[in-house]
């Protein structure tokens, strides 16, 4: 593993085996989408969701992976638009398998395969590029329970 890995104002939520890491400028919906999939997975729409961090994660380079570890001072706590802070369960790490952009300027209706992948330490992963005022949910509960035609 890269030592030290960066920190980056992300959010990161572990879906069955892989991690959804969740970025976009802060007010964007990160910490949102985060629960939105926590509870997504506890209501059995998607495999079972735990939450990896909140607001700031850490990335580093594990073989040809990209590992995904909460910040120390935020593990295991989420944001909650009305209620403040709060404490959840979490996981101490996860692989990502899935990156998704908030307000992100590239998002199209019909988005070329380039626009669907990113590359995050020399490590390509497939991404979803969301319109801002667009749902993520949706896009991100059909990129994990479907395949490509």
């Amino acid at each position: 593993m890269s030592d030290g890995g960066p920190s980056v104002h992300a959010s990161a939520v572990k879906v069955g085996p892989l991690a959804v890491l969740i970025r976009g400028p802060s007010g964007a919906g990160k910490s949102r989408l985060a629960f939105d999939l926590i509870m997504a997975g506890r209501s059995g729409v998607i495999e079972s969701a735990v939450l990896v961090g909140d607001d700031r994660v850490h990335l580093a380079t594990v073989g040809h992976e990209i590992s995904v570890r909460p910040a120390p001072l935020l593990a295991g706590l989420i944001e909650i638009r009305g209620l403040g802070i709060r404490r959840c369960d979490f996981v101490e790490h996860a692989t990502v398998g899935l990156v998704v952009d908030l307000d992100a300027d590239d998002a199209e209706r019909l988005p070329p395969p380039e626009l669907l992948k990113t590359t995050i330490l020399g490590v390509e992963i497939p991404r979803i590029p969301v319109k801002r005022g667009d749902s993520p949910l949706p896009l991100v509960v059909a990129a994990l329970i479907t395949t490509k035609s």
